[in-house]
């Protein structure tokens, strides 16, 4: 059995290819998460310097920072390269503060949770 060389560790994975790079990981959970790719592992498991979450909210975003962020390779469902010579957002999206977001998640959720109560409670009427 022969082990691999430091040559072939690039031709075995493509996450090699993004390390020291700012990239988007997008979590099973939506999560939008943000840094900068310091490590990895066959499993999929990262390590993000300088993480942030992007939360975003209709027009309102937040980058919420975490500092070093490990993820479990399970959670991740996409991995990207962010080009930071683009902006990275439209030009109507607004800035927000991190208490300002967590209002407007919650209203956002508290809509979708009232508008699945009233289809619950619309379901006796057969409008088919």
């Amino acid at each position: 059995m022969s082990w691999a060389g430091p040559e072939d560790i690039f031709l075995s994975t493509s996450l090699a290819s993004y390390l020291d790079k700012k990239l988007l990981v997008l979590l099973r959970d939506g999560v939008k998460l943000l840094g900068v790719l310091r490590s990895f592992d066959q499993f999929a498991n990262v390590v993000l310097e300088g993480a942030c979450e992007r939360v975003i909210v209709g027009d309102l975003y937040c980058d919420i920072p975490l500092g070093l962020y490990v993820i479990r390779g399970e959670n991740v469902v996409l991995i990207g390269e962010l080009d930071l010579e683009r902006e990275e957002l439209p030009a109507h999206m607004i800035c927000v503060s991190v208490a300002e977001i967590r209002r407007a998640q919650k209203a956002e959720r508290d809509a979708t949770d009232l508008k699945g109560s009233m289809r619950k409670r619309m379901e006796f009427l057969d409008l088919d």
